[in-house]
């Protein structure tokens, strides 16, 4: 979609939930976008696409995937590869609307990024049903339709606001995650007999090895809670050592990257590939979701304007939509050609 108009009531939200709703724009709700959409098959071409990249030697690729995980924790798992696949260098993402409540406006001839926003509502049969008797029934997901986000770089206008100053120090990050990993019922215990691994994680417990600088033991922590997460210790027989530490060590990278501790980008990310597109799939989802939580009870994530979304009839109503998430990490220094949006 091209951007031709800043009179479009287009946007998009992130709920709480991570689902993403939206206003389609007047490009966006015609009726090939309305007519739903699987979001699995739009999961599986962008592996797809990735695992291309892959065998023609673009590990970067699948470090810029990761990267998107870093900004954008609120999106579902399908629509951060899109984005990543569209516009790999994109931190901030919003709809029309919610840059147009910013005090910002898309450029003109800027290409939006498709993503899947689903609609919800009550089936014709059931509305019909219910103009006669009452019902308590809750809306259903009745499918999914394409709308469009714009990054940050493709408007221009008013500053954003500052919502958490990001230093690229581990600081009070480290405090918080202590206090998850205690609230998730893991004993913390540091130990010089573990050298010279720098942690270990089996059962309840991960054990660190005293006197690292700030940043190592965070992204230590981290790399060893994502072990129990991920409950590596179940997963032995269907999994090799090698897949569990890189995508441990994926995780690590997604949320050094969300509070922007500098991290080495690092082409082993390929490993979590051995030919097998379902198990690469599996990885980078459960790589997604664990980073997202870690994320979310590490972070504030208050952003401006949010609004619980309105209820929707047969398809969703317009709604507003969050601000997108102050910048977190710097810009990814992989230079890779963006793909537009069709």
């Amino acid at each position: 979609m091209e951007y031709q108009s800043n009179n479009s009531n287009g946007a998009a939200f992130t709920a709480s939930n991570g689902s993403t709703n939206s206003i389609a724009s007047n490009t966006a709700s015609d009726s090939n976008n309305r007519k739903p959409a699987t979001a699995q098959q739009l999961v599986r071409e962008n592996v797809q696409y990735l695992i291309e990249q892959l065998e023609a030697g673009h590990s970067e690729t699948l470090t810029a995937f990761l990267n998107a995980m870093a900004h954008f924790k609120n999106y579902s798992f399908g629509n951060v590869l899109s984005i990543a696949r569209q516009r790999p260098g994109a931190t901030n993402v919003a709809g029309m609307w919610t840059w147009n409540q910013l005090g910002r406006r898309v450029k003109r001839g800027e290409k939006g990024i498709a993503i899947l926003a689903p609609m919800v509502g009550k089936p014709r049969e059931a509305k019909e049903r219910d103009s006669e008797t009452t019902s308590n029934d809750k809306p259903l997901l009745l499918g999914f339709r394409k709308v469009y986000v714009w990054a940050e770089e493709q408007t221009e206008g008013a500053p954003l606001p500052e919502l958490e100053a990001i230093t690229g120090e581990a600081g009070v990050y480290l405090d918080r995650l202590r206090e998850y990993v205690n609230t998730q019922g893991v004993t913390l215990e540091y130990d010089e007999s573990i050298a010279p691994a720098l942690g270990a994680a089996f059962g309840n417990t991960i054990r660190l090895l005293p006197g690292q600088a700030d940043a190592e033991t965070f992204t230590t922590l981290v790399h060893e809670l994502a072990h129990l997460m991920l409950k590596h210790g179940e997963r032995r027989t269907a999994t090799t050592k090698t897949v569990r530490e890189t995508e441990a060590e994926a995780v690590a990278f997604v949320v050094a990257q969300g509070i922007g501790l500098k991290s080495e980008q690092s082409s082993s990310y390929i490993q979590l590939y051995h030919g097998n597109a379902a198990l690469l799939m599996e990885s980078l989802e459960a790589v997604q979701q664990t980073s997202a939580a870690i994320l979310a009870a590490i972070t504030a994530d208050k952003s401006v304007s949010q609004e619980t979304p309105e209820s929707s009839q047969e398809v969703s109503e317009p709604a507003t939509e969050p601000a997108p998430e102050h910048k977190r990490a710097r810009r990814s220094r992989i230079q890779t050609v963006t793909t537009e949006a069709a």
